[in-house]
């Protein structure tokens, strides 16, 4: 199987290019759907199109081997972000001012190249996978059934992706590490994200009569001061825990004193408990300053991600498989988690799986840009090693290769695996 994988290696590399070069934002992702979908039936596989009951925009291939066995989920997310490209490709973004900058395309394109791989060989196969490409990763969007803000992950799995599954993983391209190497964290991988905005009121006014009105710049200053101030000396300072702020809006001309003044920002943290700490912050600190200047706050804050939390025996099962896509002395267990955030979590959050970090950096190339930077990119040997990895996790539990999974259990990877204090992202 995987000497096929390196076999469709330039096809992979068409596939993420020609991604790459159309990338499409949040749940607006029809052309990328449509050409996930066309492959996967190409390829046979049963093809579920439309899911999702608030956008309808997520893609199901289900791979169907020998009756019995267990339903793994594969995942894939399709979207790409709102950034210019700065780099000078072949494969540049055509859309101005969008770019995957996170390597969605890469993570398609792998997922892709599993399904191919595992099409081929299904009759090796005991069990079920189920193939899912997933829109609207990099935040939420309002329902148009009830206008809440809803993810991918939400709303497909309101639309039943998860019934029968027994285990669920998915990949994400990390340039903190090397190209040819895997790490997977042994329980906490990734933070819980939640965003927040603040408008404050005021009154407006000229310059030269400052006591006659209410100054929405003077609110807004002394609100971001003071919620630095909250991290800082309220937060427990060994708790990871992070704030931001995102855009600030206020004011319409040099010589009027600002009547409005909107921020909005996120908060990551892995504790739920400190989670809503910097909740009640943000709501209390908003009021009292608005209520100090005579002015008023409306705040919004969301509800509180999901960490990302990966289960024990999942991680075994991506350590052994790494072993064998990759190599065990590129396989390894991540030490530090990530305070980014990741839908995924939300299926982990309810059935067993484990999401990996593969690498794509390669300096040698200059490839060593973060995730949403304007100047990110891959080497694009990952999409063989992604789509690998896939499929050996497949293997490793429905191949039926003679290993009980009372023997697969026995595999502690704690003791066997190097364990790195690696910077993903």
């Amino acid at each position: 199987m995987l000497e096929y994988v390196a076999s469709i290696h330039d096809e992979l590399i068409a596939i993420r290019r020609d991604l790459h070069r159309h990338p499409e934002l949040k749940f607006d992702i029809d052309r990328t759907a449509g050409i996930a979908a066309q492959y996967l039936e190409d390829w046979g596989l049963e093809v579920e199109r439309g899911v999702g009951p608030h956008f309808g925009k997520g893609v199901v291939g289900t791979l169907r081997g020998r009756t019995g066995g267990k339903t793994v989920l594969l995942r894939a997310d399709m979207d790409a972000l709102p950034i210019q490209e700065g780099n000078e490709t072949p494969y540049k973004s055509f859309r101005a001012g969008i770019m995957h900058a996170c390597g969605h395309d890469a993570h398609t394109a792998m997922l892709l190249g599993a399904a191919k791989t595992l099409s081929r060989f299904r009759e090796r196969l005991t069990g079920t996978v189920k193939f899912v490409f997933q829109p609207c990763e990099e935040g939420p969007a309002a329902s148009p059934l009830d206008g809440h803000p809803i993810s991918g992950a939400r709303d497909l799995i309101e639309g039943g992706i998860l019934e029968g599954v027994d285990l669920c993983f998915a990949l994400h391209v990390s340039p903190g590490l090397p190209v040819g190497t895997v790490g997977v964290h042994p329980k906490h991988a990734m933070a819980g994200g939640s965003g927040f905005r603040v408008e404050f009121q005021g009154k407006s006014g000229h310059h030269s009569t400052p006591h006659l009105a209410v100054d929405a710049i003077l609110m807004v200053a002394q609100f971001i001061t003071e919620m630095k101030t909250v991290m800082s000396s309220e937060i427990n300072p060994v708790a990871p825990a992070v704030l931001s702020f995102g855009t600030l809006h206020a004011g319409t001309a040099r010589n009027v004193i600002a009547e409005q003044s909107v921020i909005d920002g996120s908060f990551r943290t892995f504790d739920p408990a400190i989670t809503q700490r910097i909740k009640q912050a943000i709501e209390r600190r908003a009021h009292n300053i608005a209520d100090s200047y005579g002015g008023k706050a409306v705040v919004e804050v969301g509800t509180g991600g999901t960490g990302l939390v990966n289960h024990k025996e999942a991680v075994r099962l991506v350590l052994r498989a790494g072993s064998r896509a990759l190599g065990a002395d590129r396989t390894f267990l991540l030490e530090t988690p990530s305070l980014a955030g990741e839908d995924f979590s939300q299926y982990l959050y309810r059935v067993p799986g484990a999401l990996a970090f593969i690498g794509s950096g390669n300096p040698d190339r200059g490839i060593i840009h973060s995730v949403h930077h304007p100047l990110f990119d891959i080497d694009e040997q990952v999409l063989v090693h992604g789509a690998g990895l896939h499929v050996e996790l497949v293997r490793e539990i429905l191949a039926g290769n003679g290993e009980s999974e009372e023997e697969v259990g026995k595999t502690e990877g704690e003791g066997e695996y190097e364990l790195r204090a690696a910077a993903v992202f």
